[in-house]
Order: C-alpha cells, then structure tokens, then sequence
C-alpha cells in the first residue's frame, strides 16, 4: 500500500462495518455541508457533483450555459450552479448558505454549501450544525491553511462525525501523489488532536471531474472510493432506541371543546429516543415524574414514537407543563443555572464578561449573564489564552454562564439537541452566538490550573 493510500481514511478501531443503505430507509439520508477557503473551487466542487450526479434540471443547466456564455467563459461554470446571489456571481465567493437537494438511487442528500472567506466562518456553524458529514476543501497548490484548520475546529465543534478531506485542483499539482499524501497527513494529526474521529482523504479535480463521480485515471496511485461513492456508503444516523428520549414542549393543546372536553397535549418534536405510552417520564425542571398516557400524531393515537417525530403526548397526571419544559425518559439531565460550554461567537460585536444576554435551548429562553471567559482558542496552535475579557466574531472559547432559571442540558457530545443553545441580544433580537455543553472539543482536557501555554495534545 502506498504512502497516499494509506493517509486516505483514518478510522476508530471500533467502528464496525457497514452496508450500503437500503433506499428508503432511515439512514439513506444524508446532511452534509462543505467548507473550505476562499478560491478552493468549493462550489465547482458541488456544481460538479450535481451536475455528474444528473441532479441539474434542464433549465437550471441552460441557464447556467447562457449565464456562462454571457460572461465571456468557454466552458460550462459549474459554480454558478450554487453562487446564486449578484454579489456571489460578482465577487467570485460564496456569501450565504446555499442548500441542495439531490439524491442517487442509493441515498438522499441535503448539501449545505457553506461560505469560505473568514469573514463569513459564522455562516458556517449554520450549515454544519445538523450535518452527518463535512466535506473540507483544500487547494492542493496551498495545503492546509488557517481558514482550513477553522473549519476542521468548527466541524469537530460541533461534533459532526464524519469528515472528508477533499484535496481539490490536483490537475494543478501534475497528480502528484506526494503532494496529496503530505497534506492528507497534516489534515488528519490535526483532526486527532481535535478529537474527530473519522476522517477520510479523497484527491480530486473539480473542474476536470477527477475523482468526484468518476474514477479518475490520471491518480492511478489513489485506490480509494470517489467523493460520490463515499457519501452513499458512509454510515450516518444512529439507533434512536440507544439514546434517552427528550421531548421539549412547543405548545401546549388544550381544545375544551365538546368532542374532547378533557384533552390536555404537549406538542413538539422528539429531539432524542423512543417514547412510549406507558413510559416512565420526569418533567423539567419541575422534577415531576408521572407516566405517558398517550401519543398522538395526525390526530390519531399511536403507540410510540421516535425522533425526530412530531408528536403530541398526554400524561397520567395533571402536572404543570408549559412551553420550554422538557419531557425525559430515562436518565434524566441535573437542573441547572450555571451553564459551563463551548461557545462560537457570531456577531461583529464582542461578547465580554458581564454581558446580559438570553438564553435559548430547545424552546425555552430565560435571562442569562456571562460571568466567565475560562479561555478563547488559537485556532492555529489550539493554546487556551487564559485571562481574556471578550470574544470577538469568530472566536472560539469556553465560557460560564449563570441563568435566571434552571436549565435541563445534556452533554453535547451525548445530544446535540438538547446539548446546544443559542446565546441572543436581548435588546435588538441579533443571535450572538452557538453554544455547545461540554469541553468544546472530543480530545479536549484538563488537569489543574492551566499555564498561559497550555495546548491540547
């Protein structure tokens, strides 16, 4: 095997082997999102895999032919296929998140394509938050930049739990197999040290089509899958009867008409688990515990349901339950109003210490102060700089905060849906920034007081 082949995939030993999905079946759809810097050829990239894939539509393929022509280009501009905005085409960058549907007789997919430039990494946590899989672009001329490992931080952030390396424009790079085995192998020590798990290495050209639906014939040398081929086989999704149920309460039914003069229902939608009639439940942060009763959905009784099913569940005693409660089966999250996380800032504004902000986690949204910066992350080094008073847009760090009122959090790295909040300026309604409970990283530790030149190793 030789050197390039070997950096392709780097697995966890105790991943076990999977079929392809069954189409039509839970885990044949795929959330993935793309990243990479500015010129990386991202959305030639994703114009390239629709267009293979023959996800492209008659018209949307003319259209862009014509906008292509119109701009004095030769050839068909792939990219234009997900730059939609004037100022994207204009700029040649990508501004907005942009999602596509497309799907392949094997699995669905929803693409999330994310932007580039640094200024933009916020739109990022957006595209990347509900993702499977993020694909991260790397120009093969450049290797891993800093944009490059940001966007490896902010995927192992947000505990996405596959990544793919795609080291683009090796027509560039005269195919060379030392150049893709020498930045796959950079990638992939950075990706360990940020605890992600699953990485794999694919060489490509966009523009020429190497690699991304196609085998390419020119790296001979590369004996992995196409970028296509990978993502209709990578194992997504998880057995939603492993994990413990969390229903957060949207609204609460209550219609006192003839026909149903007694019904009392919680709507929402199950973040977690398999709920039961006859479960067991613990309502928080109240700490009531009572049964279900009944699960109804479309109207009509059912007798479980599984995440993420929209449901309504009624319960064996009259408890009061309102909107942003949380309904728990199985071990049930500790109450809390000091809320330690990793946390993402969003907005042109700094976020400091002392900071009155409102919490948003699930649906409920209390008052909140930031009483602690413990340390914002070099991206580049991953030192925790210790005694900082502000997070500026794009910075990451952990911080502590002390809420108004008692908040039922898991774990991020166990939920990410009941793990995570949204951090809100309560005066003008902005979203500040994402924050995720738990270490912000899988590798992340501690031991004692932290010297200024502490890293994560």
């Amino acid at each position: 095997m030789t050197t390039a082949q070997e950096a392709t995939a780097t697995q966890h030993d105790a991943a076990p082997e999977h079929a392809a999905p069954e189409p039509g079946s839970a885990a044949s759809l795929l959330r993935l999102a793309t990243a990479g810097s500015v010129d990386d050829g991202k959305s030639t990239l994703v114009g390239r895999l629709l267009h293979d894939s023959k996800s492209v539509l008659a018209d949307q393929l003319e259209a862009v032919e014509h906008a292509s022509r119109n701009r004095g280009q030769g050839t068909l501009d792939l990219a234009l296929l997900t730059d939609g905005l004037r100022a994207e085409r204009e700029q040649g960058i990508t501004i907005d998140v942009a999602y596509r549907y497309f799907a392949t007789p094997r699995r669905r997919f929803i693409l999330a394509d994310t932007p580039g430039h640094v200024q933009y990494t916020r739109n990022m946590v957006t595209g990347a938050s509900t993702a499977d899989l993020a694909v991260v672009l790397v120009d093969a001329r450049n290797g891993v930049v800093e944009q490059t490992r940001r966007h490896l931080a902010v995927a192992a952030l947000l505990r996405v739990p596959h990544v793919v390396l795609a080291v683009n424009k090796m027509d560039l790079a005269g195919y060379a197999e030392p150049v893709f085995a020498a930045i796959a192998e950079e990638f992939t020590a950075y990706a360990t040290e940020l605890g992600v798990r699953d990485v794999v290495a694919v060489p490509l050209s966009a523009l020429a089509g190497d690699n991304v639906v196609e085998p390419s014939a020119r790296m001979n040398w590369y004996g992995g899958p196409t970028l296509l081929e990978h993502l209709e086989t990578v194992p997504v999704g998880s057995d939603p009867s492993s994990e413990p149920a969390r229903f957060p309460v949207q609204y609460v039914i209550r219609p006192q008409s003839a026909e149903h003069p007694d019904y009392r229902g919680y709507a929402g939608q199950l973040a977690s688990g398999v709920l039961a009639v006859g479960d067991p439940v613990t309502v928080l942060p109240c700490g009531r515990t009572t049964t279900v009763a009944g699960i109804d959905a479309f109207g009509e009784p059912v007798g479980l349901a599984r995440a993420p099913q929209s449901v309504a569940v009624r319960l064996a005693d009259d408890i009061d339950v309102s909107r942003g409660d949380l309904i728990a089966a199985g071990p049930a999250p500790v109450p809390t109003r000091d809320v330690e996380a990793g946390l993402c800032h969003l907005d042109e504004r700094a976020l400091r210490v002392g900071a009155r902000v409102l919490l948003k986690h699930t649906t409920r949204t209390v008052r909140a102060v930031v009483r602690e910066l413990t340390y914002q992350i070099d991206i580049g080094t991953l030192e925790q700089r210790r005694g900082v008073r502000e997070l500026h847009i794009n910075d990451i760090g952990r911080v502590v905060l002390r809420t108004a009122e008692p908040l039922a959090l898991d774990a991020y790295a166990d939920n990410r849906g009941t793990g995570s909040f949204l951090l809100i300026d309560p005066a003008d309604g902005t979203t500040l920034a994402a924050g995720m409970t738990g270490e912000p990283f899988g590798s992340a530790r501690t031991a004692g007081p932290a010297a200024d030149d502490e890293r994560w190793v």
